[in-house]
């Protein structure tokens, strides 16, 4: 399953896979295949993809409808 809700929210920070990846201190390929769904990435880089995208770890990877950091729900 492609996690789309990470590419989007990756997109709303205007970040490439490379900026984004230079942020997490990872691979541009790490990155994607995150958002591709082909790998999911460590606890402790979750946790920073959730703070570098202002967006909550459940909501970014599926677990929640609604993501509790912006309060609006996924249509």
């Amino acid at each position: 399953m492609r996690n789309e809700r990470l590419a989007k929210a990756r997109h709303r920070k205007n970040l490439s896979q490379s900026e984004l990846a230079e942020k997490l201190g990872c691979s541009k390929q790490a990155v994607s295949n995150w958002e591709t769904g082909y790998s999911n990435p460590p606890l402790k880089m979750a946790i920073k993809l959730s703070e570098i995208l202002d967006k909550d770890v459940d909501y970014l990877f599926g677990k929640k409808v609604q993501d509790s950091q912006t309060k609006k729900e996924v249509c």
